[in-house]
């Protein structure tokens, strides 16, 4: 039609006696507690689906009529009343419970915590996959334990793009804009009651943020966005799209949220004591930090040192290749003012982001240059990553530099089905839910009768496969299928009787994941599907980057491999993998295959989710299945030999998960059939609940954080800061004197060995020590007992050595006697590293000297 075309919006006027419902609609609480879903689901289930389950977005388009009658309705309006007093219970329970800690956190401590991504739920699409999940999971349980907790990320118009897979097994990538007035968020107003904006200094311009607030429970998560009119076309993009540009628009993504956040908290009058860098992205916030310091009248190495006293930084990548690096020009356009500003010289700051071997400025060695908390997200991860980042710390050990662990957890909460909640109230007892880290609690599992256990397992499933149905069918149906073959393909996933033994594998289908391990050996895995009497379904779902090209390959693997006669029905692979459908895949499965290429799983999260909700995990040992595992709570697939290439791993890996298929898990299924299940599977499931349940939670984990990070990390900004920074300005100066000295730093052995004595004899062990002008307190010399072949690290013992007094030529004597507690061969090594009573970490320094 001719003219133009205008937009009109008429939204509804809400009743006072459901004011309080937009109140819920603006909280993500809803994304972790069912009832509040439930209660907004029950307005309108189909538009509900439709706006993809957004409270805020439902209520904006409700027919005005259907919330007359819900107002007029006793039964909704005594829910709703439930699901606000349980809101309320939940939020104004903050002020009673004690801070983690040793010390605790302190009541006027602040911890900001910066990612890229954030995955709460998915009516608030700002993240791609994991590391989203966790950082939202992460805010989450510091809500649930009343933190001092505040989230800073980024807001972008396009999140991840949605999947579409058609009949070829092509991926189709789809971008949709977000519309910020249907997702849970407000903007930031500053003192005056304006729009807060921030504005981030680039080469020749201004770029201005515009400041959101998405409000999680307890914690508060601030997102910049630079689609606003002061910004030119260009910079309007920057945070256009999710991982998307290209290198320039990726720093300066990573700019605006670590030099951008910095500047929000300071804007809103905040002033966190702890800063957790979560993942290199926002590692630029340390320089941030820096500048306002040497503004301060303070030197560059003294606010370094009071910077990263404070700093968490948790690596989640366990390749070198994962971690963001620029190449140095571009670093030196974006931060020549910096170094400017604060005086420093252009090989400083490229040090800052140098590794021992680059030569690029790489993300991560900025985030331990800049902070004293590091941590790799499972035991496995954190060996792997103290050996990636080992030449942060040159003459330390990788068993010993500061790199630890803190092994990921999940959000119980947001991912146990509801249908257990009833069934734990009666046989674990009310108030489960606040004894999630206690085994006893949970070692209770085994009190639910199996017929019961086992109904709600098969109820699980017969939601997941409606779910499974619905989406197989607007995918069959849109690629032009039949209906006739849609019912051939949905056979063995039938909602009325789940009764198939279903096996999930769903994540990103990046290429060491290995989604297709599965159809290594074809025939063997025809003859495990061929059983009539035993069927077995695989669903496959998971997304791969539009710019991976292997990884969209695997996808197309799978697709057709799905449509051959004989694993037709058999196999299904769900496009548009979201947390929707992540729900209903951990709850409703049998089992959760994971079969990375050890040791390249960080941590993975996905099977822990499985687990807690009565799944058992098939997986290789690797990330936090190598810690979960015991031996009878799911089956593992033991790393092949590191000689092997990868086709010979593959193999050999492959043939163990066949071989447990084939020999465990389809004949453990299927066994018993007579009583309608099998109850040697009742147990290992119930097992599986018992021992994943209390390690694995995040409750546990964010409690380990406080006590292991973010208390220290607290304190220590208390030390460095007082008085003016003399703490961080004394350590500054002591690090540079020891710099300057350590290479003339020496030891010499002045006893005669000893190479054996009787059990109870006592040794004196004399060294003569060169310190090179340092102080005999500015050093330890230490005596390292291990047994033969061990590591020096494995059950060291160590023995500090006394200082005796001062010798010739700069040398001091140290001594140490002592009497061995045990009898047998043993090593012993001595050597002497930098002491003082400010460092965070014993070795941050990286530098030690062996005997």
């Amino acid at each position: 039609m001719p003219g133009i075309r205008y937009q009109l919006e008429v939204n509804p006027e809400i009743p006072p006696r459901l004011a309080r419902l937009e109140e819920l609609a603006n909280n993500l609480w809803y994304s972790w507690d069912r009832p509040t879903r439930s209660l907004f689901a029950r307005l309108s289930a189909n538009l509900w689906r439709a706006v993809n389950h957004s409270p805020k977005a439902l209520l904006k388009r409700i027919d005005q009529r259907r919330l007359k009658e819900a107002a007029d309705d006793p039964v909704f309006l005594g829910t709703m009343n439930r699901v606000l007093a349980a809101y309320d219970a939940y939020h104004t329970a903050s002020t009673t419970t004690e801070l983690p800690g040793e010390p605790p956190l302190e009541a006027n401590d602040l911890i900001a915590y910066f990612c890229a991504e954030f995955g709460f739920h998915e009516s608030l699409p700002i993240y791609s996959g994991g590391l989203g999940i966790l950082a939202g999971d992460h805010c989450k349980g510091a809500s649930d334990l009343r933190l001092p907790f505040i989230a800073v990320g980024l807001l972008y118009r396009q999140g991840y793009f949605q999947q579409a897979i058609d009949r070829a097994g092509r991926q189709h990538a789809r971008y949709n804009d977000n519309d910020f007035a249907d997702m849970p968020i407000e903007p930031v107003s500053d003192a005056a009651g304006n729009e807060l904006r921030i504005g981030v200094d680039f080469p020749g311009r201004t770029v201005w943020a515009k400041v959101w607030l998405a409000r999680t429970g307890n914690t508060r998560l601030y997102l910049l966005d630079t689609d606003i009119a002061e910004n030119a076309l260009a910079d309007r993009d920057i945070i256009h799209q999710l991982y998307g540009g290209d290198r320039r628009t990726r720093i300066e993504q990573e700019i605006l949220l670590g030099v951008g956040g910095a500047r929000v908290l300071q804007a809103l009058g905040l002033h966190p004591t702890v800063w957790h860098i979560n993942e290199g992205h926002a590692a630029f916030l340390i320089l941030e930090r820096i500048r306002g310091l040497v503004g301060q009248n303070l030197p560059f190495a003294a606010a370094l040192e009071a910077v990263a006293a404070s700093t968490v930084f948790t690596t989640h990548t366990a390749v070198p290749a994962g971690h963001d690096h620029f190449v140095d020009e571009m670093v030196l356009h974006y931060f020549s003012d910096f170094c400017k500003t604060t005086g420093l010289d252009h090989a400083t700051l490229l040090g800052m982001g140098r590794t021992g071997d680059g030569s690029e400025f790489n993300m991560t060695a900025l985030a331990l240059h800049g902070s004293r908390f590091h941590n790799g997200v499972s035991r496995i991860h954190g060996e792997i990553s103290a050996r990636i980042c080992g030449n942060m710390w040159p003459q330390v050990s990788a068993a010993e530099n500061p790199m630890d662990y803190i092994t990921n957890a999940v959000h119980v909460p947001t991912f146990l089905a509801t249908d257990w909640y009833e069934t734990f109230d009666r046989h674990l007892g009310l108030g489960w839910q606040h004894r999630l880290s206690d085994p006893s609690c949970w070692a209770n599992v085994q009190r639910i009768p199996d017929q019961i256990f086992w109904s709600i397992r098969q109820s699980l499933k017969a939601q997941l496969l409606h779910l499974v149905c619905h989406r197989m069918r607007q995918q069959h149906l849109r690629n032009q299928g039949s209906e006739a073959h849609l019912e051939r393909i949905l056979r063995f996933a039938d909602p009325s009787n789940p009764t198939v033994l279903t096996i999930g594998f769903a994540r990103r289908f990046a290429t060491y994941k290995r989604a297709t391990l599965l159809f290594n050996d074809l025939d063997w895995l025809r003859e495990i599907l061929s059983d009539t009497q035993r069927p077995v379904l695989f669903i496959f779902a998971g997304k791969a980057h539009p710019a991976d090209e292997p990884g969209q390959q695997l996808i197309r693997q799978i697709v057709e491999l799905s449509q051959r006669r004989e694993f037709e029905g058999r196999i299904l692979l769900l496009e548009d993998y979201d947390l929707h459908l992540a729900r209903r895949l951990v709850a409703g499965v049998d089992v959760w295959l994971n079969n990375p290429v050890y040791p390249l799983e960080a941590s993975g999260t996905s099977g822990m989710k499985a687990a807690i909700n009565g799944a058992i995990n098939l997986s290789v040992l690797d990330g936090w299945w190598g810690e979960g595992y015991d031996g009878h709570n799911g089956w593992a697939i033991k790393p092949a030999a590191d000689s092997l290439d990868p086709a010979q791993r593959d193999a050999e890996e492959a043939r163990t998960l066949y071989e447990l298929l084939q020999d465990s898990v389809v004949p453990m299924y299927y066994r018993n059939a007579a009583l309608g299940y099998s109850p040697e599977w009742v147990n290992m499931a119930k097992q599986s609940i018992a021992t994943i349940m209390p390690r694995f939670n995040m409750r546990r984990m964010v409690t380990e954080y406080a006590e292991k990070f973010y208390a220290p990390a607290a304190a220590q900004w208390r030390r460095y800061s007082s008085d003016n920074f003399a703490g961080a300005r004394r350590l500054a100066e002591w690090k540079a004197r020891v710099h300057a000295a350590w290479p003339g730093v020496r030891l010499r052995r002045i006893d005669q060995p000893v190479a054996c004595i009787r059990y109870g004899a006592t040794l004196r062990f004399e060294i003569a020590a060169q310190l090179n002008g340092l102080a005999p307190e500015d050093l330890t010399v230490e005596l390292v007992f291990t047994r033969p072949d061990e590591p020096v690290q494995a059950k060291a013992k160590r023995y500090a050595m006394h200082h005796e007094h001062a010798l010739e030529a700069g040398e001091y004597l140290f001594s140490r006697e002592l009497s061995p507690d045990r009898c047998g061969k043993m090593d012993y090594r001595i050597r002497i590293f930098p002491t003082h009573e400010l460092l965070t970490h014993p070795f941050e320094m990286g530098m030690m000297t062996w005997l």
